[in-house]
């Protein structure tokens, strides 16, 4: 059955319109949060206002990565600019991952010595918070879907917009009961918010940029497939990987029987035919062998251990790819 690898198409310049509106948003929140939290002596707003800015950061770094992504393939960059919005994601989720760890160690200090807090300047800059928090995540929902950079956005202002009702709450029980310890024990349940969110989800960027194989395609399953193809004996020397976030990729070696080694051609378009419409892989290298000098003791997947007969007896196809 067809893997799915359909994704939500939107205009790139809408798209960067988006991204754009998003950034100055956040900006304008940080510095009021900054000053209002040092006007109230709220850390919960002040860490807030630090994860608005890790968002306006991140905003930025996809931004870019979004521009530089579309450029096409030259002699430098032979695959392409795409990974550089996984890399985005990478340095989103690292940026996540260290303003938690931050934070809690801020709030813990201020657990043991309690300060003095503003709760109605906490809680109308914690208002204006999760208006453009929201506004900021539903600018990036629909863009989400499609993309690992962008989906690294819209968790950080998913987890934005629940911290911001975090604070308001906060901010009003200091104003009602004068319970200061709640600042910063919010404080610290954001950051533990934001270390889970950035270490559920940082696992994918690191797996791509490591060249595994796509989380939605069984190898096992690629290689049966081609063994399954009429005149090809067996496979070796997989590689499985993604190229860009939603392009897959295959190279192999095929053994050939005796009779399939007879009709090399139309066995490559059965097999490519078959990758691309069971599992979705578009571009496929394959180099084939006869199984009178195939490789012996090779890999299933990846290079090592193979012990290479000498083939200079019979002449490798030239056209493998």
């Amino acid at each position: 059955m067809p893997h799915d690898h359909s994704h939500a198409h939107m205009d790139p310049e809408s798209g960067d319109r988006r991204v754009s509106i998003a950034i100055w948003a956040n900006a304008l929140l940080t510095v009021a949060q900054i000053v209002g939290g040092i006007l109230s002596g709220s850390l919960a707003l002040i860490a807030d206002a630090l994860h608005n800015f890790s968002d306006m950061a991140s905003l930025v770094i996809a931004f870019v990565a979004r521009k530089i992504a579309r450029k096409p393939a030259d002699e430098r960059m032979t695959f392409g600019y795409g990974r550089i919005e996984i890399v985005a994601a990478l340095i989103n989720y690292t940026t996540l991952i260290l303003v938690g760890v931050y934070l809690i160690y801020e709030g813990v200090m201020r657990m043991i010595e309690p300060t003095e807090v503003a709760g109605w300047t906490v809680v109308i800059l914690g208002g204006v918070a999760l208006a453009i928090d929201t506004l900021t995540a539903l600018l990036t929902y629909s863009m989400q879907k499609g993309s690992v950079n962008i989906r690294a956005l819209f968790l950080h202002n998913l987890s934005d917009a629940l911290a911001s009702v975090a604070v308001i709450i906060g901010g009003t029980l200091i104003v009602l009961y004068d319970l200061r310890w709640v600042d910063p024990a919010i404080t610290i349940l954001i950051a533990l918010y934001i270390l889970y969110l950035a270490l559920t989800e940082i696992g994918g960027p690191i797996h791509t940029l490591m060249l595994g194989s796509p989380p939605d395609i069984d190898g096992r399953n690629v290689v049966d497939a081609v063994r399954g193809i009429e005149g090809v004996d067996d496979v070796h020397h997989v590689h499985l990987w993604q190229m860009q976030e939603h392009e897959a990729a295959l190279d192999c070696h095929v053994v050939l029987t005796e009779e399939g080694w007879t009709r090399i051609e139309a066995i490559k378009s059965a097999i490519k035919d078959r990758l691309r419409g069971d599992f979705g892989i578009t571009h496929s290298s394959l180099e084939f062998e006869n199984i009178h000098h195939a490789h012996h003791d090779a890999e299933l997947f990846g290079h090592t251990g193979a012990k290479r007969e000498d083939n200079k007896h019979f002449p490798r196809n030239p056209e493998g790819s």
